[in-house]
């Protein structure tokens, strides 16, 4: 079974920025679209943004305009570069991989999934 490992995740101050990053255990390994999500305590795992191989992404409404997303096709790797960061955003952000070939927001259509990596806003 493929594993999804995430990286970047830490402590940083309301309105700083971090990057995570998210690479599969496999080298071969080639999802269409790949995601991250995020689950505060208490609360669903939500959506935050996802792309396809051809670079086509979408943003959880929360998100838009202060997180990026991209990839690497060759590495099949997922990054989120995420600004202007507040303490609403303060969450376990997990990767995931999609086998379906177009964007989604639904948690049910993502197959694979990493460990999540703990991200905390200060204010």
């Amino acid at each position: 079974q493929v594993q999804l490992v995430e990286s970047g995740g830490g402590l940083v101050q309301a309105g700083g920025p971090l990057s995570l990053s998210c690479t599969p255990s496999e080298r071969t390994f080639n999802s269409p679209v790949m995601g991250w999500f995020r689950q505060a305590p208490g609360k669903e795992r939500e959506f935050v943004a996802g792309i396809t191989r051809g670079a086509a992404t979408n943003y959880g409404n929360s998100v838009k305009g202060r997180f990026t997303i991209s990839r690497d096709n060759a590495k099949n790797a997922v990054f989120l570069q995420m600004n202007s960061l507040n303490v609403g955003d303060t969450a376990v952000y997990y990767c995931a991989a999609s086998t379906i070939g177009f964007l989604s927001s639904s948690r049910g259509l993502y197959d694979y999934w990493g460990q999540g990596t703990q991200v905390t806003v200060s204010s």
